[in-house]
């Protein structure tokens, strides 16, 4: 009976030990499992420990590159700056030239105005020396047939001489005439005289009046040519507002698109940051789990 016994209790225990052996092996496949497990999770994190170097390495260029644009924005925002500074002062210089084209076109118009003025008492003083210059040959005239008429007086003085002592009635008669022939020939000299010096002062205010014609007429150019000179310097000035606006609008093109550039750079930042901190998450819950 105690060798039934010892053998009933080595039964049990043989099968208790291939219980125990039964669990160790399925102990031992888990535990194999677990290494294997752990080995992948350490290839996993290798390789996540790899990219994320990769990924810090591109996140640290992207930061370089994210403050070099930022740089290169701040720049073209001053030079934005500046050239809404320098299109204000083209604008105010444009409008500057503009009232001052104005102001030389109204003072041109009443020069030329003051010139057709004068040009018509040019005129009006040309016909008067015509007036005078025929009055003077109609008065010419008449002292050309009284200098006739005492010719012929002369003739007859010199026939009454001969005939002195008969004709001395006559004679006194004709010097009477001559007397007075004489007399309406000073008149006619002195009337004259008088044409000659109002033609004279005509002459003189016609060539006042010519003069400053002709430095009308000289101020006249100068304004054309000024006007000339400020309307090319207005057409510069249009000229440089459109290159200077084509370079604003350059500009805000390429700050438009450096702003997506910038968007883009922004949101691939943004998803580098959320896979970056997806993986640290799981790099710790992988630490967790092995731990």
């Amino acid at each position: 009976s105690i060798i039934r016994r010892q053998r009933q209790e080595l039964k049990l225990l043989i099968a208790e030990l291939k219980d125990r052996d039964k669990e160790l092996n399925d102990m031992v496949e888990v535990h194999e499992r677990h290494i294997q497990a752990w080995e992948d999770d350490r290839q996993k994190i290798l390789t996540l420990a790899e990219r994320c170097s990769v990924l810090t390495n591109e996140l640290n260029e992207r930061n370089a590159v994210i403050k070099s644009l930022t740089k290169k924005l701040k720049l073209l925002e001053s030079q934005h700056n500046d050239s809404k500074i320098t299109l204000e002062s083209t604008q105010q210089k444009f409008k500057e030239l503009t009232q001052k084209v104005t102001d030389s076109s109204v003072h041109c118009q009443a020069l030329e105005e003051k010139n057709q003025s004068l040009h018509c008492s040019v005129l009006e003083l040309s016909a008067k020396t015509g007036q005078l210059q025929a009055r003077e040959q109609e008065l010419l005239s008449m002292l050309q047939m009284k200098d006739k008429a005492l010719v012929e007086t002369t003739d007859q003085i010199t026939e009454v001489t001969s005939k002195f002592k008969t004709l001395e009635s006559a004679l006194r008669t004709a010097k009477f005439d001559e007397f007075s022939c004489s007399r309406e020939h000073q008149d006619l000299k002195v009337t004259l005289n008088d044409v000659m010096c109002q033609v004279n002062k005509m002459k003189d205010i016609l060539s006042e009046k010519m003069k400053e014609s002709s430095k009308n007429q000289e101020e006249i150019s100068h304004l054309k040519q000024e006007n000339g000179c400020l309307r090319s310097e207005l057409i510069l000035a249009v000229e440089e507002a459109q290159r200077k606006d084509q370079l604003f609008q350059f500009a805000k093109s390429k700050q438009v698109r450096i702003e997506k550039e910038l968007s883009s750079l922004r949101q691939v930042c943004v998803k580098q940051q959320r896979d970056l901190h997806f993986l640290h998450v799981n790099f710790d819950s992988s630490q967790d789990s092995r731990q």
